[in-house]
């Protein structure tokens, strides 16, 4: 009770600071978005899901369509970046107070798991259209989202010369998406800049998810196998050899958990012992990559059962709601399309944070325009 009265007392003290009278609310403001590179809607259904409205989501994959449509209130709209003007996204705008820029452009030139990479040339063009868009059309919020990576290369100094020329405040930085309710041990630069004032990234959450909280619990299939009652159930199979590898694979462990003719020269050859492992329940999963669909490619090992994480768990895992459709009726479909859909999406919970993070940080600059 005395912690209430204490906060009453300073937001009057602030009021009076501000000539407001006491008791006075100020009218939240209406706040639209627009999500460049939108994918199937990872940071669109994060945005909706903290009260940002979105207006429509621009990706050139057509496929990506029916599940941003079918779990967002959203339309697609499929087009190059290359080609977009502002106004040709501004009256997605329309009625809005504040506009909200926003986007992932993809990420590959600069990953980790890519083994080329240019500093600057046609990797880094998506990066500077973004930034051509932001010139023209000054949204007031302006977020972006890729692999740490990008920080080293010049098209991101450029993005963020472009921004402060235009008079933006910023801040940027490289998240661990466990701090952020996303159970991977994914790291992402968010970038945030604002017209309307100061502006911080999201303050880490307290806890810890495991893969656990996120796939614990779903119907148990066999490698290979889909599940009647939900498509997205569905694993890859796996050779015989892969069967006996994953037999002998403890969650968290590696290849050198298995029998010695089990194990090639080109595993004893590598640094790296995730490929072929198990999750483990109690920790984070890895990166969901856009090959997680494979148990060669990474710990993507169910932690009991003899199989590859499915398409629904690697959507869980991306903090995907349980319900997100992604498969059109009865049409046909590839596992490995959907699970390239997912690695490359935004995480829903770390979309959730980025804008309400920030509101919080500054004094609801979003919602009310306090500076």
């Amino acid at each position: 009770m005395k912690r209430r009265t204490c906060a009453n007392v300073n937001g009057s003290r602030q009021q009076r600071r501000s000539g407001l009278p006491a008791g006075f609310a100020p009218k939240p403001r209406k706040v639209r978005a627009v999500d460049l590179f939108c994918g199937i809607g990872g940071l669109t259904n994060g945005l909706h899901s903290a009260g940002v409205a979105v207006g429509a989501g621009y990706d050139i994959d057509p496929s990506c369509r029916y599940a941003y449509e079918a779990n967002n209130d959203s339309a697609f709209v499929q087009a190059d970046i290359r080609d977009l003007r502002f106004g040709d996204i501004a009256p997605h705008y329309a009625n809005a107070d504040v506009s909200v820029l926003a986007g992932c452009a993809p990420c590959q030139p600069f990953s980790a798991h890519t083994r080329r990479s240019k500093q600057s040339g046609e990797d880094c063009s998506l990066l500077l259209e973004f930034a051509r868009l932001v010139a023209e059309g000054r949204p007031e919020i302006v977020s972006i989202e890729n692999v740490p990576g990008l920080a080293r290369h010049e098209a991101f100094a450029e993005f963020t010369d472009t921004l402060d020329s235009l008079g933006y405040h910023m801040d940027y930085g490289v998240l661990s998406c466990e701090d952020y309710g996303v159970p991977q041990t994914r790291r992402r630069l968010v970038l945030l800049a604002s017209l309307l004032g100061e502006i911080r990234l999201p303050a880490a959450a307290k806890g810890r998810p495991t893969v656990a909280d996120f796939i614990n619990g779903q119907p148990r299939i066999e490698a290979g196998e889909t599940h009647p009652q939900d498509r997205a159930h569905a694993s890859m199979p796996l050779s015989p050899l892969n069967l006996r590898r994953i037999r002998q694979s403890k969650p968290g462990g590696s290849w050198k958990d298995w029998a010695d003719d089990l194990v090639n020269p080109c595993h004893r050859a590598t640094h790296y012992p995730a490929p072929y492992g198990r999750m483990r329940w109690d920790a984070p999963a890895p990166t969901i990559t856009t090959q997680f669909c494979y148990y060669s490619t990474g710990r993507f090992g169910h932690p009991e059962q003899d199989r590859a994480i499915s398409v629904r768990e690697g959507a869980r895992l991306q903090t995907f709601p349980e319900d997100y459709d992604l498969i059109e009726g009865d049409e046909p479909y590839l596992i490995c399309n959907l699970a390239r859909h997912i690695g490359n999406a935004v995480p829903v919970n770390l979309a959730v944070a980025i804008l309400p993070g920030s509101e919080q940080e500054h004094g609801g600059i979003i919602k009310h325009g306090a500076k």
